[in-house]
């Protein structure tokens, strides 16, 4: 057994990541919906506020203000409180922001001179539904989820043009492709170290699922496997986002807590936070603190093993 509450133990690998030691802060909260955490190269933690419409900056010191608002809606004509601000955020290679933007439909680049970029917007002349987590491949390839939760109404939305909620990815070139329609709910995505794999989540309550898949040589999905189905494990939250550290063991948000796996699909057991969390990201000089997005809040806590981050 585990000396902490917040550690539920499935296998005592788990105590090697999680030491005795660490515990779970909250760095943040009065939030409406945080998500979409990314680490900056300048040692502050970027993250989003979906129904606020805002991301928000959190500093070293702990302080929070406000890095870009509106972040992912720029009419009015959306319901107020509804998922209309930006979600998933990461880094390109010269570090600029890029940004799932809900209420836009549309991924984004945040430019150094303070300019906004769009790369993808629509996919064969239709627009995208509401972009949600993406990460970049090392040879610049752009990798992206599509749900329909930016939509008030989201599959029964007028508003929806695409029959499909699609991975996709964006070439340097900016050409736009479908790689993989069968999900309903696709929401967070995460490569092995080697980029030979790809796990993405459903985050369909009644088809909780993280799918795998490989990656082939020419950067397309193929072979996809239900990896872990808990569909039916009574932990609240769907699976969203997804981060893996340096030794392979891969942590996913949904149904219950911070979910930790073996890369040959092992459960290793999960870290429960007081709330439930949405997305998570490596932080802190050596990349060993996961900073968690949990509802209202954002919180950390240290852990033995490095994370791979942009």
């Amino acid at each position: 057994m585990s000396s902490h509450d917040f550690l539920v133990v499935e296998d005592p690998a788990i105590q090697r990541i999680v030491p005795a030691s660490s515990r779970i802060e909250q760095v943040a909260t009065g939030f409406g919906f945080t998500e979409g955490p990314i680490w900056t190269r300048d040692g502050n933690l970027l993250f989003s506020d979906i129904p606020n419409n805002t991301i928000f900056r959190l500093s070293p010191a702990g302080e929070v203000d406000v890095f870009r608002r509106p972040s992912g809606y720029d009419g009015m004509d959306l319901p107020k409180g509804g998922l209309i601000g930006s979600n998933g955020l990461t880094l390109d290679s010269m570090s600029r922001v890029t940004v799932c933007e809900h209420g836009n439909r549309r991924v984004t680049r945040l430019e150094r001179d303070g300019s906004l970029t769009v790369l993808a917007d629509r996919f064969e002349g239709k627009r995208l539904n509401s972009p949600n987590d993406l990460l970049f491949h090392s040879n610049g390839d752009l990798y992206f989820t599509d749900p329909p939760y930016g939509l008030p109404q989201q599959d029964e939305d007028h508003r929806k043009e695409l029959k499909f909620n699609g991975v996709f990815r964006l070439k340097p070139s900016g050409k736009l492709e479908l790689l993989y329609d069968q999900l309903t709910r696709p929401n967070g995505l995460v490569f092995s170290p080697e980029e030979r794999t790809m796990w993405v989540g459903n985050s369909d309550p009644k088809r909780r699922l993280y799918m795998r898949f490989d990656v082939n040589a020419e950067g397309k999905l193929a072979n996809g496997v239900v990896f872990a189905d808990v569909t039916d494990e009574a932990g609240a939250g769907n699976p969203d986002g997804m981060k893996i550290d340096r030794d392979g063991t891969l942590y996913f948000t949904g149904a219950g807590g911070v979910r930790i796996y073996l890369p040959d699909g092992k459960f290793l057991g999960m870290i429960v936070f007081p709330e439930i969390p949405a997305n998570l990201h490596w932080g802190g000089a050596d990349a060993q603190t996961l900073y968690v997005t949990a509802r209202t809040s954002v919180y950390r806590i240290r852990l033995n093993v490095p994370g791979i981050r942009p």
